[in-house]
């Protein structure tokens, strides 16, 4: 209570612009010879009528920090350097260690240490001129600048305060890093590995040991260890290498070995690296299943489904380039997201088994398949006019290769019904007349007196 008093006389006294005796005999008594070290009470009695006594005894820091609206921190305002922002954060940690603890002024010198700080790192970090696009190691920086701070430095491993740094991001790999961080980035792109190098590894988590790697992260080459000493060593699942912690941290990946070897879709740990790449190849179609594990098909039914969908959307691509109003409408743009599965259908990427496994590829498939079946068989004449008639039985309704009840020749793409065919022969009755003309005109015409 006694300190709030003096507190309160204390600016009535000296933040009073039209207190001009008080200054002047303040003034007198800095320039006396002699100048006591405490107040004495004639003293205050020579203060003008009115006026408010005061006695101040307490440093000039402390009663800076008590008041926020006329107090200012050390170094906030006037310093001008890195050497003045980082004595006036020497001297605020010292008065935070000398007031009590949880005390307002204590929390008011915290808040205004973390100011110091935020100015400091300003200041360190380049200005503002500097270009919007650097290209370093393939990588294709844009600068940007937001009030996001949910974002970490890929290389120092701190966070980046948006609202007052510049920091960078990396186009082709998102790899973020501060401006002052800019030119120690050591790492490569990694979507230039994907565009030269578009395959996974496909054994298990192929360990070798950390022998193998001379105790040192696989990356960097910091020295690591199971014990933590002299850093810890954690292992990557997708390579099975060894990294420290500023090169893995702890980020969960779909692993593609597990899933094409054991359709196990459980995330693991994974390497910064080996995230950054996984992610850029997940919609890539690199897998052909049936060189890699063909009995999958054997145990997965939601595979032999999305099989049977892309081979009959093949069958009536054909319909689609050939007819115009299929063109104008762009229904295989239906597919656009997934390119591959208007090309060939043995070939799939991770995002295609994940939602394979999930059941909204088929979903979606089945959909697609109804709405190109619906256009060629129904809407659309000239696509009508493109089907088949069985010519084993000759009977029935007009058949498409693509309908679940027939059988297409490999050989010259007729369609016939599946039972006439198997019930008949195994042999196209088309080609057998094609082969029997073949022949009766080269007996006719004979061998070429040339050759």
């Amino acid at each position: 209570m006694e300190y709030d008093e003096k507190l309160a006389r204390f600016r009535q006294a000296h933040l009073n612009p039209f207190n001009k005796q008080w200054g002047t005999r303040q003034h007198e008594q800095e320039i006396g010879e002699e100048t006591p070290d405490n107040t004495t009470e004639e003293t205050l009695h020579e203060l003008p009528p009115g006026e408010p006594e005061f006695h101040c005894t307490e440093r000039t820091m402390d009663l800076g920090l008590s008041e926020d609206h006329f107090s200012r921190p050390v170094g906030l305002f006037f310093a001008s350097d890195v050497q003045q922002l980082r004595q006036a954060i020497e001297e605020c940690k010292q008065v935070i260690l000398e007031l009590p603890e949880h005390s307002e002024k204590q929390k008011d010198a915290v808040v205004r240490l973390i100011h110091l700080r935020l100015k400091l790192q300003e200041l360190k970090d380049p200005s503002e001129d500097e270009p919007n696009i650097r290209v370093l190691l393939e990588h294709r920086f844009y600068k940007e600048k937001s009030k996001s701070v949910k974002q970490t430095c890929d290389k120092c491993n701190t966070i980046i305060w948006g609202l007052i740094q510049t920091w960078y991001t990396c186009t082709g790999c998102y790899y973020r890093c501060h401006s002052k961080c800019l030119n120690l980035v050591s790492k490569p792109c990694v979507r230039s590995k994907v565009s030269h190098q578009a395959e996974y590894e496909l054994n298990i988590c192929p360990e070798m040991g950390l022998d193998s790697q001379d105790y040192r992260c696989a990356e960097c080459r910091a020295p690591i260890s199971l014990r933590g000493v002299p850093s810890e060593a954690r292992q990557c699942d997708y390579t099975g290498q060894y990294y420290c912690s500023h090169c893995h941290w702890n980020d969960l990946a779909i692993i593609p070995a597990r899933v094409v070897h054991n359709w196990d879709f459980e995330p693991r740990k994974v390497s910064r690296c080996s995230m950054r790449y996984l992610a850029l190849m997940v919609s890539r179609p690199v897998l052909k299943l049936r060189e890699i594990n063909p009995l999958l098909f054997n145990y997965v039914e939601e595979l032999v489904e999305i099989r049977k969908l892309r081979q009959d959307i093949l069958l009536m691509k054909p319909y689609f380039i050939t007819c115009k109003e299929a063109m104008e409408a762009r229904l295989l743009l239906q597919l656009q997201d997934r390119q591959h599965f208007v090309e060939n259908d043995e070939m799939y990427s991770v995002q295609d088994l994940l939602d394979a496994h999930t059941g909204r590829l088929g979903c979606s498939l089945t959909e697609t398949h109804t709405l190109f079946a619906k256009h060629i068989k129904l809407d659309c004449e000239r696509c009508q006019a493109k089907g088949f008639v069985c010519e084993l039985c000759r009977e029935g309704d007009v058949l498409f290769p693509f309908d679940s009840h027939t059988s297409v020749c490999t050989d010259c793409s007729a369609v016939f019904h599946r039972d006439c065919y198997y019930d008949n022969s195994t042999t196209c009755p088309k080609c057998a007349r094609l082969t029997l003309r073949k022949q009766s005109l080269f007996r006719d015409t004979g061998p070429d007196v040339d050759a």
